[in-house]
């Protein structure tokens, strides 16, 4: 990417997931930012720069939970795929659900990555690990 910081949308609902993935984050090698919302509403604010979010840049890659309140993480990704300026995003399934219609559903929606996020700290680290290696440094991300 140029050398220049990568923006990632967190859209999580969970803090104490959203911590770990922060803090997950702030030990790979790559330059990343990261934006956080709570809800699947705010997540398409977010995008769409409408309600509060009229200053928020354009992320380069979406980590995106399942389970959201307001807009759940399947309406969100069906959104943002449905939306010709949005669609590129690269938006990678970051949730606890391991259920089969879960994953095909999230590909059906053109979801890009499905992760089941692992109960074990050192494997939760090592997850967001390997998804900065693959996404943030070896993988080309559509500019803006």
């Amino acid at each position: 990417m140029n050398g220049r910081s990568i923006h990632i949308l967190l859209v999580e609902d969970n803090p104490g997931d959203a911590r770990l993935i922060l803090e997950a984050l702030k030990e790979t090698r790559t330059r990343s930012r990261l934006s956080h919302v709570v809800n699947g509403v705010e997540a398409i604010e977010f995008l769409r720069r409408a309600g509060g979010h009229a200053q928020a840049g354009r992320p380069d890659l979406i980590l995106l939970d399942l389970n959201l309140p307001c807009k759940d993480g399947r309406e969100v990704l069906a959104e943002i795929k449905a939306d010709a300026m949005l669609r590129r995003i690269p938006v990678i399934i970051l949730t606890t659900s391991l259920a089969e219609n879960d994953i095909l559903r999230a590909y059906d929606l053109n979801a890009n990555c499905y992760v089941a996020k692992p109960v074990d700290l050192d494997q939760f680290n090592r997850v967001i690990r390997c998804l900065d290696e693959f996404w943030l440094t070896v993988a080309q991300l559509p500019g803006e």
